[in-house]
């Protein structure tokens, strides 16, 4: 939270930013769309991919994201605005950071209506609805929920109040307390969700799938998804991050934070499948079953095995810790840009983002169900045959996300001056600095622009 003279509410430890910032990263990217996405690209051989992406793409980003955060000690908008000033540039760099925030504005208001659904579910399941579900009741069972707006309501609302009552209360007073809860508590069932996986599902065959690869299914579109999972999961050029990184003490270590980041994350989602695989290969399940892998195939699983209500609870709580995370971080770096521009305090910060939030999100309500034949943008061959919903993801995840990060890096890679980027990222002059300088000036910026190229004109 900014406040006067540039100085910003800090983190009172290292486990406190790294458990926000592992939070904010660690949402329904990793546990709800990694596992289907893995099944759809061919197993172990996306894998590999993706891990490559996360590495020489993901940690040199948030690097830059961060140490941009922590000297300019302000949004996003305000942080790059300070950096450029700092060397005799110009202000509207700060627009890059403007559209970071419209960015990760759009991705709340419609993840709030996903994370709606994993509390749905959750519910669902202590009640024992899964027990004796067929394929046919299952997948009935989800189109109805898609079908029923006030419901839909009911939980996006309860999402956007929660968001509420933590971000008002601050950085320490409130994201680092729900944090210290989520996050550990969200490990615990995921290795719970392993175990059980390992004892009642079929391990060996989800190893196979996802460790031994097969490179004869990689493509040039494969990489393209590996690259566009890669942020969607770690949350990169989305704002919250460079926010995270505003709040963020001189001594902590910016190269060894991002790189536990994204090893976090990475880790995340390498659990998550090996708590999904064995259930699905055990019950012949089907791996590549798409986005409905855990909202329909899943509920099949949990109503055949034994315990399978009281793990099917374990396992929605889980995404409930893992949406509401991000969720939270996302607030946070609206609501910062809000208090920086706007000049308000954070309480009428926070109601003023989640009610523009929460309005948002009927719309994507409302595309899942009576309108799903509705697409606004039609006339745009980009967003051709999508709906409100569909076209506010493939807004920020294909087009935003990707122009954010190719200016970011070419803003820090290229026209900041060396002695910031060393002194804020607390490097010296060695190899490690060369080979971000390389990653960040002359692999990242060309391979975002041909995935936004490829991804506008598919």
């Amino acid at each position: 939270m900014a406040v006067a003279g540039g100085q910003t509410e800090q983190w009172s430890s290292r486990t406190g930013f790294l458990f926000a910032a592992i939070g904010f990263s660690v949402g329904l990217g990793n546990i709800w769309r990694f596992p289907y996405v893995t099944g759809e690209y061919g197993g172990s051989a996306f894998l590999f991919i993706y891990l490559a992406c996360a590495f020489a793409i993901g940690v040199p980003l948030l690097m830059s994201e961060l140490a941009i955060g922590r000297y300019g000690r302000g949004s996003p908008t305000g942080s790059l605005q300070a950096v450029a000033e700092s060397y005799g540039g110009s202000k509207a760099w700060g627009h890059v950071g403007t559209l970071a925030i419209i960015c990760v504005f759009i991705v709340l208001s419609y993840y709030t209506v996903l994370s709606g659904w994993t509390f749905d579910y959750f519910i669902r399941a202590v009640r024992g609805s899964f027990e004796g579900i067929t394929a046919t009741q299952s997948a009935n069972s989800f189109g109805l929920l898609m079908l029923n707006p006030g419901r839909l309501l009911f939980w996006h609302t309860v999402v956007n109040l929660l968001i509420f009552l933590v971000v008002r209360r601050g950085v320490q007073g409130g994201i680092e307390k729900a944090v210290k809860i989520m996050i550990p508590m969200l490990f615990v069932a995921l290795i719970v969700m392993v175990g059980y996986g390992a004892m009642a599902g079929d391990i060996g065959a989800a190893a196979t799938f996802l460790l031994q690869p097969d490179f004869s299914k990689l493509t040039f579109h494969t990489l393209m998804v590996a690259i566009g999972q890669a942020f969607f999961s770690i949350g990169i050029a989305m704002g919250a991050l460079i926010t995270f990184g505003a709040y963020l003490p001189k001594d902590i270590s910016i190269p060894g934070s991002a790189t536990t980041i994204v090893l976090a994350d990475t880790g995340v989602a390498l659990l998550a499948g090996f708590a999904i695989f064995p259930l699905v290969f055990a019950f012949g399940l089907e791996p590549s079953s798409g986005s409905g892998l855990i909202f329909q195939t899943l509920p099949l699983a949990f109503g055949q095995m034994p315990g399978g209500q009281f793990f099917g609870a374990i396992f929605f709580l889980l995404l409930i810790a893992a949406a509401m995370s991000s969720c939270i971080g996302c607030g946070e770096a609206v609501v910062s840009w809000v208090d920086e521009h706007w000049g308000i305090d954070r309480q009428k910060g926070i109601l003023y983002t989640v009610g523009a939030a929460w309005l948002v999100g009927i719309l994507s309500i409302m595309s899942l169900g009576e309108w799903a034949d509705y697409y606004p943008l039609d006339f745009i061959p980009a967003f051709e045959g999508k709906t409100i919903f569909d076209a506010l993801d493939f807004l920020a995840a294909n087009i935003l996300l990707l122009v954010g990060a190719m200016l970011m890096s070419i803003f820090f890679g290229w026209l900041v001056p060396k002695k910031l980027k060393l002194e804020e990222m607390g490097l010296s002059d060695g190899w490690v600095y060369r080979v971000w300088l390389f990653l960040i000036r002359f692999l990242i910026p060309p391979i975002l622009l041909v995935a936004l190229v490829l991804g506008i004109s598919e």
